[in-house]
Formats: structure tokens, sequence, C-alpha cells
């Protein structure tokens, strides 16, 4: 199993990367995430004066575009930052170069912005450890304009996914939304359930109408199928789906379609930092949802609720590697900060008690947990990064009956550990299921190494869409969706003021 050869990946991510419609029937029902923020992503100022498209230097001979290339490049370039994402809305003036180099370079610019984001380097959060490798449009564009094909090699460039390509179709049809007005907001009041009836259950019906074409968009009663109704809402958000519209069902439907226009820019922006071909074979975490689902073939084959990092301190970090190995029953090395803040002032009794270990003395001092009592469970799977986190159990497995499970120092626990090992050291010579159990029941730590090693993502989608392009959104529990649309304006405004 885990072959590393396949077909390029065209599988939507859903909440975890789902790929087929069995499978996001399955993550539709086990929403997990927490409920949406409800602060919006900063919106363009009124009144704000157009600007130049940002134009990069480039330091090569450019390419000499005939009179019809350079018409073709000016709507492509328009049309496509509207469709892809990289500008707001279709109300901002667009101001292209006039001399026919000024109009390459906004072109190699919009390129870059379609394959690898708009982001610097520097732009990139620590955290943020998912980043595309460097890459220069011009060699493509030249050989492009040369064979007259420049429509087809910009199209080339998009994240070439099912999943960009449904938040792409996503991303037009809330724009519709917006330009018709979008939705109002429902009053505050007490909860709406089967058999509320009044203005409010009237105000729910034509906001749930906006995005779910089954609802009756008129009336006022709260009947069995506005219920169903609520439940299918309260699955696009991540939400418990109670079929009763309580503070966090209300708080999650009176965002405005604007928040969620800009983030499914910021999802659209992340797809561009992936890279061009995943393994087919390979583990993928949602952060924000705390879900977690493996691929064999390019085809989900198990998914599992996890639990990921808490905001402020414990976030899990994007990025991408390879499990080469699971420890069975591994100890836990605390790390110094959590040892410092949370475990040595509860004093020697509770270390003893809950099986800590202190090693060495005075500041060096550090502390273990032993296999018996650890807080890593029974397994432990290992990847290389610089952050120090990984895959394991946990004893506490009441996290996993919980909608909101961001609750880990940035490693995630899994609710399905021991069959995820077995998935993974099938094919293993040594060890067999037998092995297994014979290691885990001996209580001594054992590290076992993967046949193959397996690819791992960690991700952060706040917005995708279902194969039957439904779109769901989650959370910004990191406020990530914020500070990436903050960096984007900033770049933005940047090289424009460079371009002038």
């Amino acid at each position: 199993m885990f072959e590393r050869t396949g077909p390029r990946v065209l599988a939507a991510l859903l909440a975890a990367g789902v790929s087929t419609a069995a499978f996001a029937q399955q993550a539709a029902q086990q929403v997990t995430a927490p409920p949406p923020a409800t602060t919006a992503i900063p919106a363009p100022q009124p009144g704000q004066t157009p600007v130049p498209v940002p134009v990069a230097p480039v330091q090569a001979p450019l390419p000499d575009l005939t009179p019809d290339q350079a018409d073709q490049v000016r709507r492509l370039i328009v049309q496509g930052r509207i469709a892809q994402g990289l500008r707001y809305s279709t109300a901002e003036a667009e101001v292209l170069p006039a001399d026919p180099q000024g109009l390459v370079r906004a072109a190699l610019d919009y390129a870059r912005a379609i394959h690898i984001g708009r982001l610097d380097t520097a732009d990139f959060q620590e955290d943020w450890a998912l980043r595309p490798a460097a890459w220069d449009p011009l060699p493509g564009f030249t050989q492009a304009v040369a064979g007259n094909r420049i429509p087809a090699w910009f199209a080339g460039l998009t994240p070439q996914y099912e999943g960009y390509d449904n938040l792409r179709k996503g991303l037009a049809r809330y724009r519709r939304v917006e330009a018709a007005g979008g939705w109002s907001t429902i009053a505050a009041g007490p909860d709406m359930a089967l058999g509320a009836s009044g203005a409010r259950v009237a105000a729910l019906r034509a906001r749930l109408a906006v995005e779910d074409g089954e609802v009756v968009a008129t009336g006022d009663k709260f009947d069995a199928a506005l219920k169903e109704a609520v439940v299918r809402a309260q699955r696009r958000y991540g939400l418990p789906p109670t079929g009763v519209v309580s503070t966090g069902t209300l708080a999650a439907l009176n965002v405005p379609v604007s928040s969620r226009v800009r983030q499914i820019m910021a999802n659209m922006e992340r797809w561009r930092w992936m890279p061009k071909e995943m393994p087919v074979d390979r583990i993928q975490v949602n952060i924000a949802a705390a879900q977690v689902a493996v691929f064999e073939g390019d085809k989900p084959v198990m998914s599992m609720r996890g639990a990921t990092g808490k905001p402020g301190g414990g976030e899990t970090p994007m990025l991408a590697s390879s499990i080469h190995s699971v420890v069975l029953n591994p100890p836990w090395n605390v790390p110094a900060g959590i040892a410092q803040r949370e475990l040595f002032p509860k004093g020697s009794a509770y270390l003893a008690r809950n099986g800590f270990k202190v090693i060495g003395t005075g500041a060096a001092r550090r502390l273990q947990q032993q296999p018996s009592h650890s807080a890593l469970g029974k397994y432990k799977f290992d990847f290389a990064n610089p952050f120090a986190v990984y895959l394991h159990d946990t004893p506490g497995k009441g996290i996993f009956s919980s909608y909101d499970r961001l609750a880990s120092h940035g490693c995630i626990r899994l609710e399905r550990p021991g069959d995820l090992a077995r998935l993974l050291l099938d094919g293993s010579t040594e060890w067999t299921p037998e092995a297994i159990d014979a290691a885990l029941a001996k209580g001594e730590t054992k590290r076992a190494d993967l046949p193959k090693d397996v690819a791992v993502y960690l991700l952060y989608w706040t917005a995708y869409a279902s194969q039957s392009g439904t779109m769901n959104f989650r959370g910004d529990p990191y406020g990530w969706d914020k500070t990436l649309a903050t960096k984007i304006e900033s770049r933005s405004a940047a090289q424009a003021l460079a371009a002038r």
C-alpha cells in the first residue's frame, strides 16, 4: 500500500481533504468545528481611490506583444483578478499600464499571484510553514507569447485541484448574493425552535433561503421543514445540528456576505501555497475543523475527529512532512515551557502521582511522563518538523464528543489512533497486528518503522465546497484569515506605490 505514483490530484479537500461524494456525506454527518467567528475581515474603505495593478520589476528581456496579444492580456488580467479572488469586487477600478513593457510586467505579476500567491517570503508567519516554491513566470510567458497560446498558459497556472475550482465557483455565487443586497441580520431574541412563529421566524426563513434552495422564503411558522433547513445550515457552519436557532447559530447566520467573500478569497490564497501535485497516499489534517482524513490511491479510506491546537499560544502550524514511524507506548517528553508554566508549579506529589519523572537539576531540569501515564496514550506518529508537533493518542477521549476541539498545545490528538497505526504498518513483516498488540500489552516503548513513509499535511481550511457545490464555512479560530488579508493588502499597497 501507499505507493507514491498516480494521476494528478484533482480531489476536493473538504473539512479535512475529502474528495468523494460518499465521504463528503460522511464528513457532513460528523460536523466537528467550533462556531464561526463573527468578526469580519476588514473591507476596503468607502470612496477608496483606484490603485494601479502592482507590478514587480523584472531583470530580464521581456517579450514583445502584438496589439491583439496586448488586448488579450488586458482582458485576461481584468477578468482573472475578479474570478480568481485577487480583487475584492467588480466595482473596484482596474488600472493597467499603457506601455507594452509595463503590461508585460503586470502580466507576470498576475501570473505569480495566481500560481504561488501574493505574499513575499517575509510575509509568512513562522507557523505558516506550508509555503510555495520560488517560481519565475518569465520563461513560460515568453514561450506562450511566441506560441500564441497565452490564455491556455494562464489557465494552467491556477491550482489544478477540484477544491480550488469549487471555491472559485463559490466565490462567484457569493459575489452575486452580495450584489443583490446580501442578507439581512436576524434580530437577537429567544431561541427559535419547532413551533415558534413571528417576525424573527420570517426573517430566519428569508435568510436561510439565500443559501438553501429548498427553503420556502415566505412564512412565519417554524415547521418541520424549517427545522431540517436549520440543521443543514448548522452542518454547513460546523455547528451542533440541533435544529434550534440559539446564540451560536444566530451568530453564524448573521456574519455578512462580504465576510464570507473574503473568507473564500483567503482560502483560495492558501491553495496557491499547496504543492502542484500531492502524493496519492497521504494524511490530511484540517486544523480549523479538527478533522483528519486518510487517502489511499487519492481516495479517502478513513476519517476521524481530531483535537488541534488552542488559540492564543498553542496553534497547530501549517506544514507538510512525512510520517516515518509509530512509537508504541510513548513517554511524553514535556516541552520546557509547558513544564515550567503548568506542571512544576503543581508540586512534586502531583508529578509523582501522574507518572512524571524529573530529569536533570536546576535550570536544565525537564519532565518526562512515563508510558503508563503518558498524555500521548498508546501511539505517537512521528514526522520531521521544526515545531516538535506530531499526531498521537490521548487518554482523554471525551474531547472527541465536543464540537470545539481546539484544545491541544499544538499536536494533533486522534480519535482512532489504533486504526491508523494498523493501516500505516500494513505490509510490515515485523509489525503485524499481533506484534503491535503484544508490544502494547507489555507496556514497553517500541518504535515501529513504517514500510514506506507517508505524506502528512497540516492545513487550515475555513471555507470549502462539497462536490454538490454547497459552500461550507468554519470559524477562523487563529485569526489567520484576517491576518492573511491584512498582509496581502499591505503587500499590494507597497507594490503599487513602488510601481508609480
